[in-house]
């Protein structure tokens, strides 16, 4: 044991490797937040069952990404488009095995950091559908969209695929988490249709609060961890992610003054959050004064989305398609005008610098992806249709998930 913690000294910086497992920690309690912050927005009798698809996958997920899901993401390159079975069953990485040439971390704990994204991106999906799918269908389309669409995009991007061979950056999941799960949910809203009962109002803000509290803290874990070591592009994401949150969280309240004539206590929430998204693939390629740009036109567009969605009829329950769809989007764009090499020189120069064929391959790729993933979506919903019904009956819808998937209740009178 001795030998072995002095091989270890010698490989790894135990400051980065601290580091980086609290990073972790904090991107795993994003999905229990998550879980809050879409429990507090549905009704009593669907608690359980919001909260439920988006614990489950920390399981489930887990299982995927030690067995397939880390190869197929960071594997030796296929075509530009997934990784090989170098790492399936995580064979051939031990306890000494570096993760890069200048990190100082262990390769498990890079395992272990990516495998927290992958738990929570099919988790954002589920808010969109809220109140209408069955639990079976879901597991089977938690399953297909990650080993379809979420690996394969790591790959592309992350994992020496195509995107990243083009020269495309997204620093912690705009391209990567939120523009692919939130076209992937308007798609969703499409194929399941709208609720016959549909809940206006949030049955719980004080959870609603909680959820964005716990993401807001683990979005520190997110962005700045990103950057998988201790330097100044890890503290300048680190404070663009709050300051972009910040930004967006007073505009959203100013823009519910001017248009609802109150300030909104779930609107601020919901703010902070599409700040959070829209700053997360740019965090640590911009300065603080474009962060604050970026978090102000988070909530523009996000407001805006959210009010053309309402105005065409789509029912996407918890708004996934206007504050993470249209915030990573957005996102990318806007790193894509931004970005400048003095913040950080492994990143590039935006179109406001100099690079106009940056922002053109920032938006070919954002664009192919939200493309590909609206397109997958819906028809592997068709597909599972096709095996097992993907919709719960209205009969069920009246009366509740909770009780007809799980037998139970989230408040027992």
């Amino acid at each position: 044991m001795k030998k072995l913690t002095e091989e270890v000294k010698k490989v790894f910086d135990t400051g980065n490797t601290g580091f980086m497992l609290v990073a972790t920690s904090l991107v795993m309690l994003m999905t229990p937040g998550l879980a809050f912050f879409y429990g507090g927005l549905v009704s009593r009798k669907n608690v359980l069952t919001i909260m439920m698809q988006s614990f489950v996958s920390m399981g489930w997920t887990t299982i995927l990404w030690v067995t397939v899901g880390f190869t197929m993401c960071f594997g030796g390159d296929i075509g530009g488009i997934i990784g090989d079975g170098k790492y399936l069953f995580l064979h051939g990485i031990s306890l000494s095995t570096a993760f890069g040439s200048n990190m100082g971390i262990p390769m498990l704990v890079f395992v272990a950091y990516q495998m927290m994204f992958a738990i929570i991106t099919p988790a954002l999906i589920t808010g969109a559908f809220a109140d209408r799918v069955r639990f079976k269908a879901y597991m089977i389309f938690l399953t297909v969209w990650l080993l379809f669409v979420y690996f394969p995009l790591v790959h592309m991007v992350w994992g020496g695929g195509l995107f990243q061979q083009w020269g495309v950056l997204d620093f912690a999941g705009g391209i990567v988490v939120h523009a692919s799960a939130g076209f992937a949910a308007l798609a969703s809203v499409f194929f399941v249709g709208k609720r016959k009962v549909k809940n206006t109002r949030p049955h719980s803000i004080p959870l609603v609060a909680l959820g964005t509290a716990l993401l807001w803290f683990g979005w520190y874990g997110f962005n700045a961890g990103s950057e998988l070591r201790v330097d100044s592009v890890t503290v300048s994401a680190f404070l663009n992610t709050d300051v972009a949150a910040s930004f967006a969280a007073i505009t959203w309240l100013i823009l519910a003054v001017i248009f609802e004539k109150k300030p909104k206590v779930l609107g601020m929430l919901t703010g902070a959050v599409a700040g959070l998204a829209t700053i997360t693939p740019a965090a640590g390629y911009v300065n603080v004064q474009s962060s604050m740009l970026i978090g102000i036109i988070a909530s523009l567009i996000g407001y805006a989305a959210i009010a053309y969605k309402n105005k065409k009829g789509w029912d996407d329950a918890l708004d996934v398609w206007g504050v993470h769809g249209m915030g990573g989007y957005v996102g990318i764009l806007l790193l894509g005008l931004f970005a400048s090499t003095n913040i950080n020189p492994n990143g590039a120069n935006g179109l406001f610098f100099g690079d106009a064929s940056f922002f053109l391959k920032e938006f070919v790729a954002v664009t192919v992806t939200a493309v590909y993933a609206f397109v997958f979506t819906y028809v592997a919903l068709w597909l599972i249709n096709k095996i097992t019904t993907v919709r719960v009956s209205e009969e069920t819808e009246t009366n509740g998930l909770d009780l007809f998937e799980f037998g139970e209740e989230a408040y027992v009178e």
